[in-house]
């Protein structure tokens, strides 16, 4: 999962939310330099991230990426899921997505002082560009495709993930419907423990 799927299932919780948010950038024993709720966070975005890439229709959706993007077929379907996601009139409309993208980026303005600098150099950009809500658009799911690509040491061009996501929207969305529902109980029962 992406962003802002990272940032709904942590349950409105201001501290998981933050450690959700924050988890890549914190390598390691790392983890241990903040609060238990911000660990709990940490440790619930990777429990996320085991269960998605290894949930069957995962590998369902990473096969129509693999021919463009190889190895980062993951990562292409993590942005896909998001967009799925905040189109989802089952857990947000427009009005929804959005307050819940300014309460995201309040919430991780409030905790600016314990952001990794990686993650805080990047919060800027995120909030400008309101990376949350525009998971929703087409042209939001092309930029991200983009950063993805830029970020990646083997690729150069997002356009072929991007036509393959186009071709394969349908698809895709059943993926996600199978595989979101699953992934929210997982996520609410390792949030309740």
């Amino acid at each position: 999962m992406n962003y802002l799927a990272h940032a709904y299932l942590s349950f409105n919780d201001a501290e998981v939310l933050t450690g959700n948010m924050i988890s890549d950038f914190v390598k390691g024993k790392k983890r241990f330099d903040f609060s238990e709720e911000i660990q709990k966070g940490i440790m619930l975005h990777r429990d996320i991230d085991t269960f998605t890439d290894t949930h069957p229709v995962t590998k369902k959706a990473k096969e129509f990426f693999k021919p463009q993007v190889g190895l980062y077929a993951g990562a292409f379907v993590d942005v896909v899921y998001d967009h799925f996601l905040a189109r989802d009139v089952k857990e947000f409309d427009h009005a929804s997505l959005s307050n819940f993208s300014l309460f995201a980026y309040a919430t991780l303005d409030a905790h600016k002082n314990i952001l990794p600098e990686k993650f805080a150099n990047m919060l800027p950009y995120m909030r400008k560009e309101n990376w949350l809500y525009n998971y929703s658009t087409l042209k939001g799911i092309e930029n991200s495709f983009a950063g993805l690509t830029r970020r990646a040491k083997y690729l150069d061009n997002s356009e072929p993930a991007y036509e393959s996501f186009i071709k394969n929207y349908h698809f895709l969305q059943d993926y996600y419907d199978a595989f979101f529902k699953d992934v929210k109980a997982f996520a609410f029962n390792k949030f309740s423990s």
